[in-house]
């Protein structure tokens, strides 16, 4: 069930990157067919299949990211407003993913506990608890500003002149601080208390 929901949120997390540029004046993920629940447009080798194998693997929390969806910041009308709401898009539609997951969940009487693991029978609320739970880490684990992710391009949006170049330079380093972050321990630390708070938000 995790597998699917992680592929699931992935897709719609990438659609809406591309929706929203769209939206915004740029249609070159639209021109690409980016704007598609087809899993297979956005499969990235290492966020998509590498870093949730890592992740099972070594008892981490399921995270990873799709391919990048394409931007032509030249297209946008007002930079940087609009490059700022596209990366912001994939994080809002996670949260909008779990906030629908937990309607599932409570509809059906089992409204999970933002501190503790659930155990459900039913196929469709084990699925319903797993979105619930991968949408808030990734919407979390997005927002993280390191380049790849979605919060490194907010801040690198937003940054300007010598800030922004120096946070540029990291970009080709982005994974390996990922993964640096991961294998020490200090992802669970950024991650954990705002999955709490999100989680026990959803679920009054």
């Amino acid at each position: 069930m995790s597998a699917i929901a992680l592929l699931l949120s992935l897709t719609v997390h990438e659609a809406a990157h591309a929706w929203t540029a769209n939206r915004l004046g740029d249609p070159t993920a639209r021109l690409l067919g980016r704007i598609s629940l087809n899993p297979l447009v956005h499969i990235d080798l290492v966020g998509t299949v590498l870093l949730p194998l890592v992740a099972m693997a070594t008892g981490a929390p399921l995270i990873g990211w799709a391919k990048p969806v394409p931007v032509d910041t030249r297209r946008l009308g007002r930079m940087p407003r609009d490059f700022v709401a596209i990366a912001a898009a994939g994080p809002v539609s996670n949260i909008v993913l779990a906030f629908l997951a937990s309607l599932v969940l409570r509809f059906a009487g089992a409204v999970p506990s933002a501190a503790a693991g659930l155990s459900i029978g039913e196929p469709v609320q084990a699925l319903a608890w797993s979105v619930f739970q991968i949408n808030l880490l990734l919407a979390v684990f997005n927002l993280i500003p390191v380049p790849p992710l979605d919060g490194g391009n907010m801040l690198g949006g937003l940054l300007r002149g010598r800030l922004a170049a120096g946070f540029n330079a990291l970009r080709p380093y982005g994974v390996f601080i990922l993964y640096a972050l991961m294998f020490s321990g200090a992802m669970n630390s950024l991650i954990g208390p705002p999955f709490l708070f999100l989680a026990r938000l959803l679920t009054l």
